[in-house]
């Protein structure tokens, strides 16, 4: 699907008007993740399930887990 729309502006920006029937058909809310490609702009939803490298480590630091069993890994043969 592709559709013409016009940039409005909002302060001294722009933004894009985006159709209720596609943000509920792709689960757009609040916040939305917008990647820069080389052939465009990609536009999608925020995985809320899905944490940040940031927020992973935080998690990690905060669950105090023994890895120190991962220590006695023989990881001399080449897989």
């Amino acid at each position: 699907m592709s559709s013409e729309i016009k940039l409005i502006t909002i302060g001294n920006s722009k933004g894009v008007r985006i159709p209720k029937a596609l943000l509920l058909k792709y689960g757009l809310k609040e916040e939305i993740i917008l990647e820069e490609r080389e052939e465009g702009l990609l536009i999608h939803a925020k995985d809320a399930n899905r944490m940040s490298w940031e927020e992973t480590y935080k998690a990690t630091v905060e669950e105090q887990e023994d890895w120190s069993d991962w220590l006695d890994i023989d990881d001399s043969d080449d897989i």
